[in-house]
């Protein structure tokens, strides 16, 4: 049996992809991801990032250290941050730059988690970065962390370029992972490492536990910090949660099936309840709910418990998902209660 660790120390924190729910606009969209934020922080959340996606229909979060300026303005002790920037589509210095701008401005509260993916499709990819050449990543983190440490060989034809004036400004750095690459990455640079469960379940206790066992210190994190990033729909009871978590399912239910269609929206919770689902969409169902913590507080905050254990993590981050703003920050707040998250922030 697992050991479940101690209720104060699991901290609590909120992956937000910025997604357009029930028709509103982006301007409404953004508006309520700031709203929440503000709310984590006054809750003692840990942290909040935003990601990274390009060319979709219904996710407004294309620049995530844009989202992370605005937000940091808006709130107080929160850290605030990219999960993540998807280096490829990016060149390691202006990453580096809005990166230490974000730090000078908000000292200790900025995090930059780093992905090796584009995010996008191809012709938008090529868009970003207008080149076709293939990204050797490995080269292009060594420049990013180079750029922050300022330790480019002295041969280095960047060696006397600066980010920021003075002092380095370094975030809290981190891979982002949902296979063992980011792991790898993350040993050997010595970074944090926060590992998506809901893609890669069978994946995540093997891949958290060997970071914690083969970390190495660096300049830039002198012990392992790593987080496990789950998606939860809580409320008071079990029935009430099934209930909110029905256009979240619905929606992943169609990616798995091959029957979400280009351009379609996140169900809301009328269209979800009055679905009829396909044979394919329901084994699709069946098989995505490990990917998912639904249930009442106590159901969910048991559970939780045991992936902190099973992962060696005393941090998770949960995949934002409520359809229902109500729903939504009652959730968090139940949350907050039940780890008792202001008393340890």
């Amino acid at each position: 049996m697992s050991i479940h660790p101690k209720k104060q120390e699991l901290k609590l924190s909120i992956l937000n992809i910025a997604t357009i729910m029930n028709g509103d606009t982006p301007s409404k969209t953004i508006q309520d991801a700031i709203e929440l934020v503000q709310l984590a922080d006054q809750l003692g959340y840990t942290r909040y990032w935003f990601a990274e996606h390009h060319n979709t229909s219904n996710q407004v979060s294309t620049a995530p250290d844009l989202m992370s300026m605005y937000a940091a303005a808006r709130t107080e002790r929160i850290r605030i941050g990219a999960g993540g920037i998807m280096l490829p589509n990016h060149s390691s210095f202006k990453v580096a730059e809005n990166f230490s701008l974000l730090e000078a401005a908000h000292p200790g509260r900025i995090d930059l988690g780093i992905g090796r993916a584009s995010g996008t499709d191809a012709l938008t990819a090529y868009a970003l970065r207008r080149s076709q050449e293939v990204v050797n990543f490995p080269e292009q983190l060594n420049e990013l962390l180079s750029f922050f440490s300022r330790n480019f060989a002295s041969d280095h034809p960047f060696r006397n370029i600066e980010v920021i004036s003075g002092e380095p400004a370094i975030p809290e750095l981190y891979m982002l992972g949902s296979s063992d690459g980011g792991l790898n990455f993350a040993v050997k640079e010595g970074l944090g490492l926060a590992f998506a469960s809901y893609l890669s379940p069978q994946m995540t206790v093997p891949v958290l536990r060997a970071y914690k066992e083969r970390f190495k210190p660096s300049v830039f994190m002198s012990v392992p910090r790593s987080i496990v990033s789950t998606i939860v729909i809580t409320a008071e009871t079990d029935d009430e949660a099934k209930y909110l978590a029905a256009p979240l399912e619905l929606l992943w239910a169609r990616m798995y099936a091959g029957t979400l269609m280009q351009g379609q929206p996140f169900p809301s919770l009328e269209e979800a309840h009055s679905h009829v689902y396909s044979l394919a969409e329901k084994e699709a169902r069946k098989e995505n709910r490990n990917r998912f913590i639904i249930g009442g507080i106590k159901t969910v905050s048991d559970q939780l418990r045991n992936l902190a254990s099973e992962t060696m993590v005393d941090e998770v981050m949960l995949w934002e998902a409520y359809t229902d703003k109500v729903a939504r920050h009652k959730a968090y707040k139940l949350l907050a209660d039940e780890f008792k998250l202001s008393s340890t922030h």
